[in-house]
C-alpha cells in the first residue's frame, strides 16, 4: 500500500491492555476515508495515535503509522510540533473546547499562525477572512472579533474547521466532527470539509458513528469492531454489498425515512 498517511499492522494498548489490533490502511492525497463502528471499537484511538495524543497510559505497541517517510509514533513531541498544523491537522467532536474562552478568535488564530512562522498580522487576518467567507460566513470580521462563548456550538465547530484549514494541511483528522450538531449544521460542516478538500487537495480521515455522513463524504470506508478491522474498501461497495454479518447489522441500524 502507498499513500500520504499509512497504518501498517498497528496495535495500540492502554495500561497494557490491547484495544486496537492489526489495523492496516492507507489514505491517498485528496481521499476521504470514513471509519465507522460502535462505541469502544477503537475509531478515535486510531486518530489519537497519529497525533501523539494517547496520553501517558496509551502506546502503539506494534506496527507503524507512516506520514510520508516519517513513522509518527517514533517522533518526539518536539519533532511532532512542526507537523501539527501545516502537515496534519485535527478537528475534535467539540471544537469549542480547543479555543481559549477569554481570548478572541482573532488573537488565537494569530498566535497559531505565528507559531508556524506567519507573523504578518494583516496578511493572516486577510487570509482568515477570505477562508471564512469561502466557508460560508457572511460576517467574517465579526467572527474574528468574537470570543468563543459568543458563538453557538455549531458556529464554533465551523470556525474550528476553518482554523484547522488555515495552514492548508495535507491531512485532516476529523474525530466525530458532526455528532454534537443538529442536522442543518451537520450539513454545513460536511460541506465545509468537502470544500477544504476541493480547495487544498486535503486528505481527510473521518471518524463517525453516522453512516449517512460517511455516505455523503467518503471515498473509502473502514468498519471497526472490538479494535479490529471488519471491512475495508470502496464506500459504495460496502454500503450496497456488505460482506460480514456485523456490517449488515450496523447498516440495518441506520434510521430510514418512510414515505
Amino acid at each position: 500500500m502507498s499513500g500520504i498517511i499509512r497504518y501498517d499492522q498497528v496495535d495500540i494498548s492502554y495500561n497494557g491492555r490491547r484495544v486496537v489490533q492489526d489495523v492496516s490502511f492507507d489514505l491517498k492525497a485528496g481521499e476521504i476515508l470514513g471509519i465507522a463502528g460502535e462505541s469502544g471499537s477503537g475509531k478515535s484511538t486510531l486518530l489519537k495515535a497519529a497525533m501523539g495524543l494517547l496520553g501517558k497510559d496509551g502506546l502503539v505497541t506494534r506496527g507503524d503509522i507512516w506520514y510520508q517517510d516519517k513513522n509518527l509514533p517514533d517522533l518526539s513531541e518536539r519533532d511532532m510540533r512542526p507537523l501539527c498544523g501545516p502537515e496534519i491537522a485535527m478537528i475534535f467532536q467539540t471544537a469549542g473546547t480547543s479555543f481559549i474562552p477569554i481570548r478572541t478568535i482573532r488573537a488565537q488564530i494569530r498566535e497559531m499562525m505565528a507559531a508556524h512562522g506567519y507573523t504578518d498580522k494583516k496578511a493572516v487576518e486577510t487570509q482568515a477572512q477570505d477562508l471564512l467567507t469561502k466557508l460560508g460566513f457572511t460576517d467574517p470580521r465579526r467572527i474574528l472579533d468574537s470570543y468563543p462563548f459568543e458563538l453557538s456550538g455549531g458556529m464554533q465547530q465551523r470556525v474550528g474547521v476553518a482554523a484547522a484549514m488555515l495552514l492548508k494541511p495535507k491531512v485532516l483528522l476529523a474525530d466525530e466532527p458532526t455528532s454534537a450538531l443538529d442536522v442543518t449544521v451537520q450539513k454545513q460542516v460536511i460541506e465545509e470539509m468537502l470544500l477544504a478538500r476541493k480547495l487544498f487537495g486535503t486528505a481527510i480521515l473521518l471518524v463517525t458513528h453516522n453512516i449517512g455522513v460517511i455516505k455523503a463524504m467518503a471515498d473509502t470506508m473502514l468498519i471497526m469492531k472490538d479494535g479490529q478491522m471488519v471491512e475495508y474498501g470502496d464506500v459504495q461497495e460496502i454500503l450496497q454489498h456488505p460482506r460480514t454479518s456485523y456490517t449488515k447489522k450496523l447498516l440495518a441500524a441506520v434510521p430510514k425515512l418512510r414515505r
